[in-house]
């Protein structure tokens, strides 16, 4: 599998490309904005780990420009920690955040986690290939949701959440839940992921975002599939 690794601190890339390589991956490295989307535009990746400061365009702009193209898993990489840009980043379209300074293992797991998730379907032959629930339709063999017709195009962590909703349309799902299932990895109270992968969902797959039927809320406790209309 191909890892692109954006990084300008020579030193942070160049543990991480040692690194992974002796995992068997094969890494491509970019060290500005402007190299990473030429590079982007000419090659696929399995995953992609993203430094949010970096010269010519931002790590934003970059992310922005992958996800006009692609649903690739993105994980940000990066000194900023606050709960705003964490927000942010996850709002526009990354997967995982991981802050500097950081262990290259949780680095490693992280990877594995959300490849997993992402090609984990097409290896695995489900035993219901298609759900349909109102406009919706999933349709597992292909990997593609359409309202009303229409290609829905959602990231890897949007998909795995709106599958297990249709998978268990009875079931109320706690935060802790679906970090637990869809992010593979151990909860540790923070709701940032979650509110914001949910935030993203209805806004794609909603009539009102405002007023979701799909997705829903219940108060206290998590959330859970609507009525099917």
């Amino acid at each position: 599998m191909k890892i692109f690794l954006i990084e300008d601190d020579k030193e942070i890339s160049k543990m991480l490309r040692s690194y992974l390589m002796t995992e068997n991956f094969e890494v491509v490295c970019a060290s500005d904005g402007q190299m990473a989307c030429e590079a982007f535009d000419t090659d696929t990746y399995s995953i992609v780990l993203l430094d949010l400061m970096i010269p010519k365009l931002t790590g934003m702009d970059v992310m922005k420009h992958i996800r006009k193209k692609s649903t690739v898993p993105i994980i940000i990489i990066s000194a900023k920690d606050s709960d705003s840009d964490k927000t942010l980043g996850l709002g526009l379209g990354a997967d995982d955040y991981i802050t500097k300074p950081f262990s290259v293992t949780e680095v490693m797991a992280r990877i594995k986690a959300n490849i997993r998730r992402s090609t984990e379907y097409t290896v695995i032959q489900p035993e219901h290939t298609k759900f349909v629930w109102g406009k919706l339709t999933m349709d597992l063999e292909n990997h593609t949701v359409t309202k009303s017709g229409k290609i829905v195009e959602l990231t890897a962590k949007e998909f795995d959440i709106l599958r297990l909703l249709l998978e268990h349309p009875q079931k109320v799902y706690t935060k802790a839940q679906l970090y637990s299932m869809v992010w593979n990895d151990a909860y540790m109270g923070d709701e940032n992921a979650v509110n914001v992968h949910i935030s993203r969902l209805r806004n794609k797959i909603e009539d009102d975002p405002r007023k979701p039927q799909t997705v829903v809320t219940v108060w206290g406790i998590g959330y859970k599939l609507g009525a099917s209309v």
